[in-house]
């Protein structure tokens, strides 16, 4: 089956003819050639150009195809070529008319005649764009939104031409849309009167442009996030994903309308966003069965939600990521009963309490969160100070690929660990790709007995390690050593602030090629002292 179009490099210059051989030595070279040879051309037919050779190669008589040349390329293009005006036709017939010896010895002796107005040359037809068939245009556009998104491409390519404004108009290319107040940052009153503007052009874009919209961001929306809300509610029943940063004035109301108009939306990420907690609790009630992905920020109404979760709404809960900010840590008050585990998240796949200063979520807290999380892949603790190498032990999940239990400004009021590290990587050495120790107080034996871990992996197999953070610990330089030669695939290794370490080594090592020279140091440097 023919293309419907390709495009097609136009030569340089037509191809030249071959070099005629030399005479041999003693023949003259003014020999007269045979009369067949001398008028092997046709009187009056012009020389072919390149233009005529790739005519008769790409869109040959009847073939339903006609070229446009435009810049340094011909276009092939179905249909009958555009119509040629008088004057070309004219011409074309004059330069095909043969024109026989007599006339032309007649024309040379004529006195000259005035110079014809030169004809303008034929340029690149500019309407070009508009001979694309619809269907190749949508693949293009959508190669470009699938990288870059659709705004501002789509606006600017709408005002190109009526076919491009066709395509950019289809509403199977706006799935993706961010949307914010351009005057966000500014005075209250001039932010308020940017909201309602950009409202009333949603108006026309939520039922004509995104009528197929998947995921939303809003961001810095203080007063409008309930009319929004709503339009989307009205024209988007095919949202998935949506996202609220910086967002102020979302209500319960709001929340429950979207869960019962968008039957397939399953994640939400409400982080740095002023939601009430009853909010949250209600559009878990109603669309928890289907939330496969939740982003949250700890506050003091976390508890209420959290709750929820434990309760069971959301059995399908793959991602669950509860930021926690500076000036809030996450205490608990203890129960004097005693908590019946709720049904858990089996789905669970990645799971984040992690904050940048002290945590003091506990080994019970996290065991009630994964008590039934088999296929937990992703765990990250950094800044949980109580958690203890034996409460990951009893964790259910067997195939954990990364740990994080990094611990930045850690107080020094905290009695950290110094055993039980070995317990982490004997239990997950076979499947962690990933794994972050820094600032834990584990001694030089037990961080030894650990990293020996996985140089003895079952099976016979190179560990899939490729990840090594152990800022901060007392780790010895045999037992980098040993873990280097050990993980072939080791592609970051962090030793900053290694107390154990020869000097000039302590320092993070990216790339394979680094982290081998590390290990060539660490052979050949006399042991240290400090």
């Amino acid at each position: 089956m023919a293309q419907p179009w390709m495009l097609a490099e136009l030569p340089q210059r037509p191809p030249q003819r071959r070099a005629r051989a030399a005479p041999p030595p003693g023949t003259s070279s003014q020999q007269p050639r045979p009369s067949s040879v001398r008028s092997a051309r046709p009187v009056g037919v012009r020389a072919r150009s390149a233009e005529d050779w790739w005519w008769d190669r790409l869109a040959p008589s009847g073939s339903g195809y006609h070229l446009l040349q435009s810049d340094s390329m011909l276009l092939v293009l179905p249909g009958p070529g555009p119509a040629r005006t008088r004057v070309q036709r004219r011409a074309a017939r004059r330069t095909q008319r043969p024109v026989p010896p007599a006339s032309r010895a007649a024309a040379v002796k004529a006195r000259p005649r005035p110079a014809p107005v030169s004809e303008p040359q034929q340029g690149p037809d500019p309407g070009w764009g508009d001979r694309i068939p619809l269907e190749i245009l949508l693949q293009i556009f959508g190669l470009l939104v699938a990288s870059d998104g659709p705004m501002p491409f789509l606006g600017r390519a709408a005002r190109v031409c009526r076919r491009w404004h066709e395509a950019a108009s289809q509403p199977a290319l706006w799935h993706t849309v961010t949307l914010s107040p351009p005057l966000a940052g500014r005075l209250a009153k001039s932010g308020a009167k940017a909201e309602k503007k950009l409202l009333a052009s949603l108006e026309w874009l939520m039922p004509n442009r995104f009528s197929q919209l998947q995921r939303l961001t809003l961001i810095h929306w203080k007063s409008q996030v309930h009319p929004v809300l709503k339009l989307v509610s009205e024209s988007c029943p095919r949202l998935t994903f949506l996202k609220l940063s910086d967002c102020h004035g979302v209500t319960p109301d709001t929340l429950v309308m979207l869960a019962k108009a968008c039957p397939q939306l399953h994640s939400l990420d409400i982080q740095h966003s002023m939601v009430e907690s009853t909010a949250v609790v209600s559009f878990l009630e109603e669309a928890g069965p289907r939330m496969c992905k939740l982003w949250l920020t700890y506050s003091s109404q976390t508890t209420a939600i959290l709750g929820a979760l434990l309760g069971g709404c959301c059995p399908q809960l793959r991602v669950l990521e509860v930021l926690r900010l500076l000036n809030l840590t996450w205490l608990p008050k203890p129960s004097g009963r005693v908590v019946t585990p709720g049904p858990g998240f089996p789905s669970l796949e990645e799971l984040c309490l992690a904050g940048s200063s002290c945590n003091f979520v506990s080994n019970e807290a996290l065991g009630r969160l994964l008590h039934d999380s088999p296929n937990l892949r992703l765990l990250d603790l950094r800044g949980c100070a109580r958690i203890t190498p034996g409460g990951l032990h009893d964790l259910p999940c067997q195939d954990l690929e990364q740990l994080h239990l990094g611990l930045y400004g850690t107080s020094d009021r905290l009695t950290l660990a110094k055993e039980g590290s070995h317990l982490l990587t004997r239990k997950w050495c076979h499947a962690l790709r990933e794994l972050d120790l820094s600032g834990q107080g584990f001694s030089e034996k037990d961080l030894e007995q650990a990293l020996a871990a996985f140089s003895v992996t079952p099976g016979a197999s190179h560990p899939a390690l490729c990840s090594l953070n152990l800022r901060g610990t007392r780790v010895t330089p045999s037992t980098v050593s040993s873990v280097i030669s050990s993980c072939p695939g080791l592609l970051y290794l962090n030793l900053e602030s290694c107390r154990c370490l020869p000097r000039g080594l302590k320092r993070a090592y990216r790339g394979q090629e680094e982290v081998q020279w590390c290990l060539e140091q660490l052979l050949t440097s006399p042991p240290s002292s400090s």
